[in-house]
């Protein structure tokens, strides 16, 4: 038997990017909030630079709820699974995976909201691919970027603006919408390996700029500036200069005194009424089960657990899973094509080691519709990014290039001479929803409650192959002009688990084919809503972690107008 507690107005369904960043404007609206969150708090002692530690034992200082829930893959539906994954790409704990991630922090660009209204105006509606779901965003650019800049006022970013009210800079993004103002803080500082690159890229006739970065480059929000140490690939920031929400948002949101915490806190079930909308959260703590009644259910547990909370949750008037009498919770299901990668050997030392995957050299000429479509097989592109960041397991695992074996003293010789002359590029290619590409929950495998876990059922289309091919090559070019030596190729790889998962709760007018409205509230549980890259129909070319903290402010603000309607 549950606990009952206190009604509260809002309950928050997990305090990471996106829930820790509902809270604040909430909180600051004066409205009453509880934030569940799976984890714990984490302090500095526990972010010291392990690699190991954070990068192959999956940060066993957390509690790890998503390692018990992996979700399962297959290709397709008479696919057997592929391998489980040893790791969650995500993690639990007060902040979330914005604890561990790499804090690259982009907005979209204008294309990725109106896929295809732009497509069809430019090359025609035949070029939207076979069996694509893709649907325009029920909002432009112009609607979220006040969103954005709220967020990187708030969390904290870094980088150089290229577009400020339409006039171009070209030390920044050329290509991207404009805005506003400048970010924040300067972007973070480049090396001689950085410079290299991006005097290559300017060779070329392409436009280099400095990433953008959820990480202090001076001290902000009484937060130190970056070290530049390293570990900050799947680890956490030990100065705070990494702006997570738990250092930034959540804990401002407490000050209110409005937001209250509760950790180790796993959700079950969402509750709702005989009318079908919601009356507050079933979750274990320990061995104990409580039930939080609210007002309002913001659900933000990432993209598999969003989908998979929602199809625990039925009722008699939901028997499908909650807001799924439409049939559309797990559907549009896309991830980033962030595999087929390129990595390149160089005749010299780089001068690499340590420094942060954020801190990098990117290009976006060939991302999204920067380009002219016309002559090739695919629509959208990729985001070419070169960084900083190298650690000893990692370099140590290198690529031979031919040139040695994968053991023995021979492979010790080669990589002691080759360790720092070697690296890869981060390259995220634009992928599309399709209809046999979804989510729903695994038939036989469990979490130890006894719950299934969701599953994945979903490959890359000729679309998205065609678009890593031709990104390989722009990759493979850039790094020749940079004086590489010799190229490897890596395979694109699968849609399973991936910190870059979107869809399943799509946003967009038509309850007919998204999961809720333009709000990010459900269609059909009006005092339900949802955050998270779950309610993104397009990936683009960029980081997700941005527009999923725009939205959810956006969210949060209009639930505070409007939550004595509800």
């Amino acid at each position: 038997m549950a606990t009952n507690l206190k009604k509260t107005d809002v309950v928050i369904i997990g305090m990471g990017a996106a829930g820790g960043v509902a809270a604040l404007p909430l909180a600051q609206a004066g409205i009453e909030v509880v934030g569940l969150e799976a984890g714990t708090w984490l302090a500095a002692k526990d972010f010291a630079p392990d690699e190991l530690r954070n990068n192959f034992r999956a940060w066993p200082q957390a509690i790890q709820k998503a390692q018990n829930e992996i979700p399962t893959h297959r290709p397709n539906a008479g696919a057997p699974s592929s391998p489980r994954l040893a790791i969650h790409p995500m993690m639990n704990a007060v902040g979330g995976t914005s604890l561990h991630y790499w804090a690259q922090s982009w907005r979209l660009s204008p294309w990725d909201f109106k896929v295809v209204s732009e497509t069809t105006r430019r090359y025609g509606a035949s070029r939207i691919p076979k069996g694509s779901t893709v649907e325009d965003w029920p909002f432009g650019i112009e609607e979220i970027e006040r969103f954005y800049d709220i967020v990187e006022q708030e969390i904290g970013v870094s980088g150089k603006a290229g577009n400020i009210n339409g006039t171009i800079d070209p030390r920044g993004n050329i290509f991207e919408a404009p805005r506003k103002r400048e970010f924040p803080m300067p972007p973070l500082r480049w090396s001689e390996w950085h410079d290299r690159m991006a005097s290559a890229a300017r060779g070329l006739g392409w436009h280099p700029f400095p990433g953008p970065a959820a990480i202090n480059t001076k001290s902000y929000g009484n937060r130190s500036g970056c070290a530049y140490h390293g570990y900050c690939n799947r680890g956490g920031c030990h100065v705070n200069a990494k702006g997570s929400t738990a250092v930034t948002t959540i804990p401002k949101a407490m000050k209110t005194g409005k937001l209250s915490v509760v950790t180790q806190a796993s959700v079950t079930s969402i509750n709702v009424d005989g009318n079908g909308r919601v009356t507050g959260v079933t979750y274990v703590k320990g061995r104990e089960e409580f039930f939080q009644p609210a007002t309002a259910v913001l659900l933000a547990a990432y993209t598999y657990e969003n989908v998979r909370t929602l199809l625990l949750s039925k009722s008699k008037a939901f028997p499908n899973g909650l807001s799924n009498n439409h049939g559309q919770v797990g559907r549009h299901y896309l991830t980033h094509a962030t595999g087929g990668g390129v990595t390149a050997l160089f005749p010299m030392k780089l001068n690499n080691w340590y420094g942060l995957p954020a801190q990098g050299v990117a290009v976006d000429d060939w991302a999204d519709d920067s380009f002219d479509h016309s002559s090739v097989d695919f629509i959208g592109g990729g985001n070419l990014f070169v960084y900083s960041d190298r650690r000893p397991i990692s370099a140590a695992g290198m690529n031979t290039f031919g040139r040695a074996p994968a053991w023995g003293s021979a492979w010790k010789a080669f990589v002691k001479e080759n360790a720092d002359k070697w690296h890869g590029a981060y390259m995220q290619k634009t992928t599309l929803p399709y209809e046999d590409n979804y989510l729903d929950l695994d038939p036989e495998v469990k979490d130890p409650l006894g719950l299934p876990v969701c599953r994945i059922t979903a490959d890359f289309k000729d679309n998205e192959r065609n678009a890593a091919t031709f990104c390989q090559d722009k990759m493979e070019q850039w790094y020749r002009a940079a004086g590489a030596v010799e190229i490897v190729r890596g395979p694109l790889g699968t849609m399973g688990p991936s910190t870059h998962a979107y869809g399943g709760t799509r946003m967009g007018k038509s309850a007919e084919t998204n999961v809720v409205n333009e709000w990010g509230l459900s269609h059909e549980v009006p005092n339900l809503g949802v955050l998270g890259a779950s309610i993104m129909g397009t990936s683009g070319a960029h980081n997700p972690t941005l527009t999923v903290q725009a939205l959810a402010w956006r969210t949060a603000e209009y639930l505070a107008r409007n939550l004595n309607k509800m």
